[in-house]
């Protein structure tokens, strides 16, 4: 059975933290940023945590043995 490598574009977009969750950068800061109050913008630039659901499979992903 050949081994598993890791997506090298997920590894970029995901840290796993000391704890062990999976952190993230947010969506929609990229462009079109006029039509964007600060407010939401501001919000934007935090990272936040991937979801529960998500985890199992990202980790799998990412913390695969290549």
């Amino acid at each position: 059975m050949p081994k598993f490598k890791g997506k090298s574009g997920a590894k970029k977009r995901f840290k796993v933290t000391a704890t062990g969750r999976l952190k993230r950068e947010k969506a929609f800061r990229s462009h079109i940023l006029t039509k964007k109050s600060a407010k939401r913008k501001r919000t934007l630039r935090k990272s936040t945590l991937v979801d529960r659901t998500q985890e199992k499979s990202i980790k799998a992903i990412i913390l695969a043995k290549s």
